[in-house]
């Protein structure tokens, strides 16, 4: 654990990872956390107590993603930025070391999956996008192992669009008689006879986007009760006030004049219901107005209970007596942390019986000042780009800092949301926000309510009362990775097809750098391996000792997500005004790839330590250095000083000196080629030795997990592929992805005369991509780029976070003309 995790003072994740001091760690922390001291009555103490009880049990974790642009075809690449906080306060989490990143199908499979180190919070990919791709809307996402425990709804997803101009879209033509999706949503819940209420109405299309529309709410009779309209996105709202003999029908006008009736909700004939407005008298004040049918409130005054709460942590708890059914509380918006908070009211027996959300916008976020040092620029021109982070204060700040710069077209007119918007509301948030950062580019009174409708339809939360009042403990399946990737297993037991426990297993990947990982099923006949600095594509061995466990099948699971959250992607419409562009985009994609795809910078490999798992071997044969001969006996009776070879009745056996303590180990050692452990001597000394380059001998006893072995052989081929040596047939030997290495992105340089008179067609789209244009502690970066051959405008668009916590976003545009 670092120090920048314990700067976020988060609430504390109870769960057991291999390093035992890890757990105390947790607890210590844990102490340093504010704690509620002030007086409450019982009731109250008791669902306070256990929502502090929870919070200091769970932390989230946040992913964002920068991605270079909303639109591609097939062949292009795209970049990716990930950035990662803490759930609370919105700082970079150094938590995980791995996001695992997927572009997804509207039919929830997934096409492209790449798994990204992250160092400190951050971490940069790409895909190239094949094609074999289908036309269509595609949904990037992003998660960490961490993230699994609280489901996809809050895994980062970006809505994209390919298109493949070597295949048929087979995309059907746009269905010309529209379908509406028309919801509605009693504030706190539930409408109540005789009870006053503020509902909203939400009128979506086909496609998941919010459709203006007229509304009359009727009775039975058709009669007119109040007329109502949508705001902002298709959502508005209007008051009713349910009786029992009423039926309440809503009549909406969409456009094109069409008419759609829809039943509201019934109203319960007994309950709670709430309503949230800013106090008439004191704007600095929320006002929450809770209201209890007659038949649920006693004529004696009843308790009840208030907590209000941020991203967790406590902005309000208090108790009120029910008067004639009503009660009144009281929160000042200044106790409440920027973001989405969530007001709960709970009757006297401590259940949850009204709640909604209310959005504070944050006034604190990162100012990021970026221009170029002209607004228009001729082809294959510098441009150069300056850029300074600020605070809310203006004052300097450094910032970690992505920068895009790519052609503005048809295919490419809207902008993706940016980090703030992002972190302070749609993370916290189920479903898809239309415009997120329409709620903060605005501050309003029409964006205050249209935030205030929008809190009204998405309401949702990560938790579940009735868990967190009794108690219940919280599963934690999948477990931070917290030093490096987490390789998945199962073992079952091949007589009865059931999940096998306490079978020890063996992990490696044949190579000439060597690595051995151990781990032993639990209950589930679940396998975890931590591997550290594993990339790309390797072959792993996966076997348990066939000498003693040989009844057992093994498989390795795949560390992607399979579940998926219900809303759908909507169809992609290839409009005729798109053709043009289109066919641009081609070409362009076409040169690139023929022309400078071989100015790719080389992709380097990270420096990883050389020494095995073992250490340095006590010695050490080169056995070109030494006469070769046919048979491995005569190599490790000759040359091996440290292993004595003994034959009996059951075949060979090596017993290794023990030069720690004197005399001489009586059961066979580790014995490995190329990292794979060998479990059968008598297979090893039938291997043809002029395939080994060296040996290694460990003449000391050796502890690898919950094993101890009396010595340790390695033997290590020339290529390090096991030189033909047959595996068991029961040890399972498969290709494994591991982690994506980050590519640098190539834009050319035209710094001199022939580069200027290259004929080489230059036709880029995408000018610039940094991962990591990060501002110094004066605040400011500079870096330049060139234009390409295509002429047209072409925005910058600018994401960034300080160590605090400040996001924010930036984006503006230039133009570039044909040279005459």
């Amino acid at each position: 654990m670092n120090t920048l995790f314990l700067s976020v003072n988060p609430p504390i994740p109870f769960f057991y990872v291999r390093q035992n001091t890890l757990l105390g760690l947790f607890l210590g922390v844990a102490l340093l956390l504010p704690r509620l001291v002030f007086a409450q009555p019982d009731s109250l103490k008791s669902i306070t107590s256990h929502f502090d009880h929870y919070r200091r049990q769970v932390l989230t974790e946040k992913l964002f993603l920068h991605l270079d642009r909303p639109a591609y075809v097939s062949g292009e690449t795209m970049w990716y930025k990930v950035y990662s906080t803490d759930g609370i306060y919105n700082k970079p989490l150094a938590l995980s070391k791995i996001a695992y990143v997927e572009v997804v199908d509207k039919n929830q499979k997934p096409v492209l999956q790449a798994k990204t180190a992250l160092q400190n919070g951050f971490g940069n990919g790409s895909f190239s996008l094949p094609f074999s791709l289908n036309s269509g809307n595609y949904t990037v996402r992003a998660y960490t192992n961490w993230m699994k425990n609280a489901g996809p709804d809050y895994y980062f997803s970006a809505a994209i669009s390919i298109i493949n101009t070597f295949k048929k879209s087979g995309i059907k033509p746009k269905v010309s008689t529209p379908s509406y999706d028309i919801q509605f949503f009693p504030e706190g819940g539930n409408l109540v006879q005789n009870l006053p209420s503020k509902v909203a109405c939400k009128v979506m299309d086909s496609n998941g986007k919010g459709v203006s529309f007229r509304g009359e709410l009727r009775d039975q009779n058709e009669k007119v009760l109040t007329s109502f309209q949508s705001l902002k996105f298709g959502m508005g709202h209007f008051y009713v006030t349910p009786t029992r003999s009423q039926k309440l029908t809503a009549v909406i006008i969409v456009p094109n004049s069409k008419v759609i009736r829809h039943s509201l909700p019934t109203a319960l004939e007994q309950g709670y219901v709430m309503h949230l407005q800013a106090n008439e008298n004191d704007s600095g004040n929320l006002k929450i107005t809770v209201q209890a049918s007659s038949k649920t409130s006693s004529d004696a005054p009843e308790s009840i209970y208030l907590l209000a709460h941020t991203r967790n942590q406590i902005a309000a708890a208090e108790s009120k007596m029910l008067q004639q059914g009503q009660a009144t509380f009281l929160v000042n918006k200044k106790d409440l942390a920027a973001g989405i908070s969530h007001f709960t009211i709970f009757n006297r027996k401590k259940e949850p019986v009204c709640e909604r959300l209310y959005f504070k916008r944050p006034t604190n976020k990162l100012n990021i000042v970026a221009h170029t040092n002209k607004t228009q620029y001729l082809t294959r021109e510098p441009v150069i780009l300056d850029i300074l982070t600020q605070d809310e204060a203006s004052q300097a700040t450094s910032a970690n800092v992505s920068v895009a710069v790519y052609q503005l077209d048809s295919l490419s007119t809207h902008l993706l949301p940016g980090i703030q918007s992002y972190l302070w509301l749609r993370s916290d948030l189920r479903g898809e926000i239309e415009n997120p950062d329409y709620y903060f580019e605005n501050t309003d009174s029409l964006a205050d309510d249209a935030a205030d409708n929008l809190m009204l339809t998405q309401g949702w939360r990560r938790f579940k009362w009735e868990a967190i009042l009794t108690n219940q403990p919280i599963l934690t399946d999948y477990p931070p990775e917290l030093n490096g990737h987490f390789i998945m297993g199962k073992v079952t037991d091949t007589r009865t097809g059931k999940s096998a426990s306490n079978i020890s297993t063996y992990l490696a990947s044949p190579g000439r750098q060597v690595e051995l990982y151990t781990a032993t099923s639990n209950t589930n006949g679940s396998l975890l391996f931590e591997v550290e600095n594993f990339y790309n594509s390797q072959d792993l061995v996966l076997q348990t000792n066939p000498q003693r466990d040989s009844t057992y099948h093994l498989e390795l699971l795949s560390p992607f997500s399979q579940k998926y959250p219900p809303h759908l992607l909507p169809d992609l419409h290839l409009l005729k005004r798109w053709q043009t562009n289109i066919a641009t985009r081609h070409l362009q994609m076409q040169a690139q790839n023929s022309y400078f795809k071989d100015f790719q910078p080389l992709v380097k490999l990270p420096v990883t330590d050389s020494i095995p798992f073992y250490g340095n071997a006590n010695e050490k044969y080169k056995l070109d250095d030494y006469t070769r001969f046919k048979t491995m006996e005569e190599v490790m009776r000759e040359y091996v000083i440290g292993v004595q070879v003994r034959k009996r009745r059951n075949g060979f056996h090596f017993m290794v000196l023990d030069k720690v303590n004197g005399g001489i180990f009586q059961n066979n050692p580790m014995v490995l080629l190329d990292g794979v452990p060998i479990f059968n001597i008598n297979k090893i000394m039938a291997f043809d030795p002029r395939q080994i380059q060296k040996l290694e001998v460990l003449t000391s006893r050796y502890f690898h997990g919950r094993v101890t072995y009396e010595g340790l052989v390695s033997y290590i081929t020339y290529k390090g592929n096991l030189g033909g040596f047959t595996l068991d047939p029961r040890a399972l030997l498969t290709a494994y992805q591991g982690l994506q290495i980050p590519q640098e992105f190539y834009s050319p340089q035209y710094n001199n005369p022939e580069s200027l008179k290259s004929r080489l067609p230059d036709l880029r789209n995408l000018l610039y991509w940094s991962p990591d244009s990060n501002t110094s502690i004066s605040g400011k970066h500079k870096t330049s780029f060139y234009t390409s051959d295509q002429p047209g405008k072409y925005v910058i668009v600018l994401q960034g976070i300080t160590k605090d916590g400040l996001a924010g976003s930036a984006s503006f545009t230039f133009e570039v003309k044909n040279t005459l």
